[in-house]
């Protein structure tokens, strides 16, 4: 299939792209790396009336550390650039490990990190990870800046707090405290195909090796990223023991998440894969607690 007629803009600044978007606001649609809108444009599940294209402006593919020991990234950045850079594997581990799942190389190649966020999709890697690391999105328009946190980011199916005059420009994360281990396991059909259910755990140990903090953040199982919330208080404040994590596992498979059945798994097939890679996870994020993070 063919997408319906457009009208086609490449503005080369964010100035240009905000007056674009003030002017047609909900009939407009940004095109980052196209991955997901393209083929969505083709099946006219998406009929833009104005596509916006972002990839003539400059300034807004970079990874940095900032000053307060965090990263920031800016929403053009590819994929593939994510999954290569030394900053990343350094200071965000678990996003490094995170990016081989995302799709295929050659989707990587062209798919950027803000188009990820932006298009919402419950399945997404990214959305998961970047609430488990508590990040947070600098959103720009002609009305100014604001920034949001990644916990708040995402409301809906492919729906988040984006206005249809802002554009997100890029993601900030903090540094990641000492004595800290990450994980992300998933299961899918088929190698690259997006997860029949998939988990994103961090833990933080104290100097009495207890669980300090801990994040248990869930994709393809609701309409949007789930966090685990009842499951993190079930750990914290706990000496980490298979006990204590099999109690997490179970209260974020019967209380925290509510999965629906679909032509992949049933809702109670998607319980249980919570239940396993949940374990998996906090076994896997101990380990390199108590190693430090190393």
């Amino acid at each position: 299939m063919k997408p319906a007629p457009f009208k086609y803009l490449a503005p080369g600044t964010l100035e240009e792209t905000a007056d674009h978007l003030d002017e047609h606001g909900y009939d407009a649609k940004l095109l980052a790396g196209g991955q997901s809108l393209v083929p969505m444009m083709n099946f006219r599940l998406v009929q833009p009336e104005v596509l916006i294209d972002l990839n003539n402006i400059p300034g807004l593919s970079y990874i940095r550390p900032d000053d307060e020991g965090g990263v920031r990234i800016g929403a053009m950045t590819r994929h593939y650039q994510v999954e290569r850079n030394s900053v990343i594997a350094e200071h965000l581990p678990l996003m490094h490990e995170t990016m081989p799942h995302i799709a295929t190389v050659q989707i990587r190649s062209r798919g950027t990190f803000g188009g990820s966020i932006a298009h919402a999709d419950p399945s997404a890697e990214l959305a998961a990870v970047s609430i488990a690391l508590d990040g947070e999105f600098r959103l720009q328009s002609k009305r100014g800046e604001r920034w949001v946190k990644a916990n708040e980011f995402f409301v809906g199916m492919f729906t988040t707090v984006l206005e249809p005059d802002e554009i997100l420009v890029e993601a900030r994360f903090p540094k990641i405290p000492e004595r800290t281990g990450w994980a992300i396991h998933e299961v899918a059909r088929r190698s690259h195909d997006f997860a029949i259910v998939g988990v994103t755990a961090s833990l933080t140990l104290d100097k009495k090796k207890n669980i300090q903090d801990a994040r248990l953040v869930y994709l393809s199982v609701g309409e949007y990223p789930i966090r685990a919330v009842q499951a993190e208080g079930v750990l914290r404040g706990h000496e980490p023991s298979d006990d204590i994590f099999a109690a997490a596992a179970d209260t974020a498979a019967s209380r925290d998440t509510d999965p629906s059945s679909d032509i992949h798994a049933t809702s109670d097939f998607r319980r249980h894969l919570i239940n396993v890679l949940t374990l998996r996870a906090l076994h896997t994020a101990l380990e390199r607690a108590t190693n430090n993070g190393k």
